[in-house]
């Protein structure tokens, strides 16, 4: 309540004073997402904030316009395996990855150049030497006996499950929220874990988020509930649609799998609303790559095309742009050479400027045209026109377009064309 009556002071300040918080970026619409994930982990053993600072350049150059950062938070120790999800206290960071000052410079720095950022949120559940748990015991679940339980049918055991019908917790939670948007300028949340978490928090906190003056939120849900959008989420995630793409190169399914993955995850979807599309992330790469998963550089990168062109907001997770081969494992730090496999990183740079450039990518018209090993079709908008055909097969296919025209792929190779009308 302290804090909540602080946030208030500084609220009625700022409408005393006729200021408003300056906002140095555009935060984009959730149709014009590209994102990049952050795994602190991997780009520096410690003082992660500061090593992030310094590729910022880097990162951007990839056309990149949201960085969503992995959690930031204080970690517990009680029954640890030194998960970033595992938080101790939701308003300190984690003194490995630097000090507040450092995420400060490195939000400012972000900011400068155009980029977004977001934190990931863990609303599910907290450490076991949470104070809360101390202090306010009856905001956890428990069991028959009165023992505070892990989430249910989960392995989370070094984690404490939160009680969502308990008001007071609710609301200690969305003030500690509202603390890193008024307090540490950042521009939204991705929610972990967000299906294990009932609706109704999720309309609360959207509702009270979204009320905060001068600040346009992006909000991310890690799930696929079609409520997360009617509590007021700008995106949900795409599971279904990566696990259809894995059946597509393991041969158990044609192609057309993926266009009736698409139509069936948007069905009933508002416009405007936009399902996170990726072929990997954290969670996957821990263990394999997106190269290791699809077989290859060749087919991770037709994997990709196919996945972030046809509809859905864009993901890069940090390391998938230089190819890295491996197991990412986020529980420690790993070392990524960012300097490797340039040539794959100018690819991604020249597939982000195509789909910043067309705006008919990312918000026109789908048109597909079903074949059981090439996915082809058109984005639409006015007149930018964008024709795109991914080969996810190990062979040459030969296929013709909407045109007539005869087009022979090599294996798991792509062509993207500008047809608009100039």
């Amino acid at each position: 309540m302290i804090r909540k009556h602080f946030l208030s002071i500084i609220l009625i300040l700022l409408a005393f004073t006729g200021c408003s918080v300056k906002r140095q970026h555009h935060v984009p619409q959730a149709q014009d997402v590209v994102m990049y994930q952050i795994n602190p982990r991997v780009f520096a053993a410690d003082h992660s904030f500061k090593a992030i600072a310094e590729q910022l350049d880097q990162i951007q150059e990839l056309g990149v316009n949201v960085l969503w950062f992995m959690p930031i938070y204080e970690i517990g120790r009680k029954n640890s395996v030194n998960s970033p999800y595992c938080i101790k206290d939701y308003t300190s960071v984690n003194p490995e990855f630097g000090t507040i000052d450092d995420f400060n410079a490195l939000v400012k720095e972000a900011h400068k150049r155009g980029l977004s950022v977001i934190l990931d949120w863990v609303a599910n559940h907290t450490s076991w030497d949470c104070p809360w748990l101390e202090e306010n015991p009856e905001w956890y679940t428990r069991d028959s006996l009165g023992n505070v339980i892990h989430p249910a049918g989960t392995g989370w055991r070094d984690v404490a499950d939160l009680d969502f019908s308990n008001q007071d917790m609710r609301n200690a939670m969305i003030e500690d929220m509202k603390y890193w948007i008024i307090e540490h300028d950042v521009d939204g949340f991705r929610c972990d874990a967000a299906d294990y978490v009932p609706f109704d928090f999720w309309k609360q906190a959207v509702t009270e988020l979204r009320s905060i003056p001068d600040r346009r939120l992006l909000l991310l849900a890690e799930g696929q509930r079609k409520d997360h959008f009617d509590a007021g989420f700008d995106m949900n995630y795409a599971w279904g649609y990566l696990a259809a793409m894995r059946r597509v190169f393991r041969r158990n399914a044609s192609v057309t799998t993926l266009i009736e993955t698409d139509l069936r995850e948007y069905e009933g979807v508002d416009p405007g609303k936009v399902k996170l599309r990726f072929t990997t992330n954290h969670d996957e790469a821990v263990r394999r790559s997106a190269v290791d998963e699809f077989g290859g550089e060749r087919q991770a990168m037709a994997a990709f095309v196919a996945t972030a062109f046809l509809r859905g907001g864009m993901l890069i997770y940090d390391s998938q742009e230089v190819g890295f081969r491996g197991g990412i494992d986020f529980f420690r730090y790993v070392h990524v050479d960012w300097a490797s496999n340039p040539e794959y990183r100018e690819e991604y740079k020249s597939l982000v400027k195509l789909y910043n450039e067309h705006p008919a990518i990312r918000r026109g018209h789908l048109v597909t045209y079903p074949h059981d090993d090439v996915l082809m079709f058109e984005r639409i908008l006015e007149d930018d026109c964008m024709f795109v055909a991914v080969n996810l097969r190990d062979r040459e296919v030969s296929v013709c377009d909407m045109s007539g025209n005869t087009w022979y792929l090599n294996p798991y190779e792509y062509v993207i064309e500008d047809r608009s009308n100039n």
